[in-house]
């Protein structure tokens, strides 16, 4: 079945042995459309913002993935925070951007909306932001699913997006905690918690060739960047960027969008400066 109308609001797009894909003109519709039915073999597509309001409104169906707005971010990420929301409930979830479909109108932003925003789990099922919501929403109904381990265990995502001649590679991981033996006088570590103290020893213990991490908005006494001069006494170059130009938790995002704000000895000597692009400033280590 495709194209059913449930109500001008509510209608099916895709309806098969694999599931269901529906838009919503409002998530507020979403929990009276179900009831206390469950939403496990349904993608639901709804022209609301991607708030936590209304992925609590979504969430409580269970559904196998779940596509709104960003509008236009907002205050505080509110306009996407229901990603996060979702994230913590195992839900795939992505948003689209408000400038390329309509508020309150399902059908549109199913057929014309661009994706923005993605959670992990939408991220590990090929979604990606540039991406159509319809081919989204397929790529979602599609998907296995995820066990339990999958959807709700500190997976320790890590990628090398750069490798040079030496051999040594800037490997993107979420937190220096997921260091390993491999990255020992090796690679450069892109990861995304704060440089305090707590974390000298995973820094010095690990041993990386050298290391970005994120400076946790500073904090008092500078406690967010405190790791930088141990690190450079065990004789290891790191830097961390500014909180405010990358996500905390999300080492490829340090990687292609933080803005250094601080770095050790080590790595000025190896040419990093504060307002440089991490991307460069990962370079300048892995290089030197």
């Amino acid at each position: 079945m495709a194209g059913a109308k449930l109500g001008d609001a509510i209608r099916i797009v895709r309806d098969d042995s694999t599931g269901r894909i529906l838009t919503f003109d409002s998530a507020t519709f979403v929990p009276d459309h179900y009831g206390s039915e469950s939403a496990a073999n349904d993608v639901i597509v709804a022209a609301s913002y991607a708030g936590v309001l209304c992925a609590r409104m979504i969430a409580r169906s269970g559904p196998r993935g779940a596509i709104g707005l960003d509008c236009a971010i907002g205050k505080d990420g509110a306009g996407i925070a229901g990603l996060w929301f979702y994230e913590a409930l195992g839900i795939p979830a992505a948003a689209a951007d408000v400038m390329t479909a309509e508020m309150g109108n399902g059908r549109d932003l199913y057929e014309e909306g661009i994706v923005s925003r993605v959670n992990e789990l939408a991220e590990g099922l090929g979604l990606r932001p540039g991406m159509r919501v319809a081919e989204a929403a397929v790529l979602l109904l599609e998907s296995e699913g995820m066990k339990a381990a999958d959807r709700f265990g500190d997976r320790e995502r890590r990628e090398a997006v750069y490798t040079n001649g030496a051999g040594r590679s800037i490997v993107c991981t979420d937190s220096i905690a997921f260091a390993r033996a491999e990255d020992r006088g090796r690679n450069v570590l892109c990861t995304a918690g704060h440089t305090g103290r707590s974390v000298v020893g995973y820094i010095v213990g690990s041993a990386p060739w050298g290391f970005i991490c994120s400076d946790g908005g500073t904090g008092k006494n500078d406690s967010g960047i405190t790791a930088l001069d141990p690190a450079a006494q065990a004789g290891i170059a790191g830097a961390a960027v500014d909180a405010l130009t990358a996500r905390m938790g999300d080492g490829h995002s340090t990687y292609f969008d933080g803005i250094v704000s601080a770095a050790n000895r080590l790595a000025i000597a190896k040419g990093v400066t504060v307002g440089m692009r991490a991307t460069d400033a990962a370079r300048l280590l892995v290089d030197n």
